[in-house]
């Protein structure tokens, strides 16, 4: 499978993993981050489905 026909959701995290190592993000610092993101995006969407 190309990346130009894979999901939305691979084309992100492969967009994601390169702009990680390119920029040599420790892996404790990005799983962090990450932690981060998902809690903030799982709040998102509760929000969105209570409107």
């Amino acid at each position: 499978m190309s990346l130009e026909t894979a999901s939305d959701e691979i084309k992100l995290a492969v967009d994601l993993i390169q702009l990680l190592e390119e920029n040599q993000v420790p892996t404790t610092t990005v799983l962090a981050a990450l932690d981060i993101v998902q809690r903030d995006y799982l709040q998102k969407q509760a929000a969105e489905g209570a409107n």
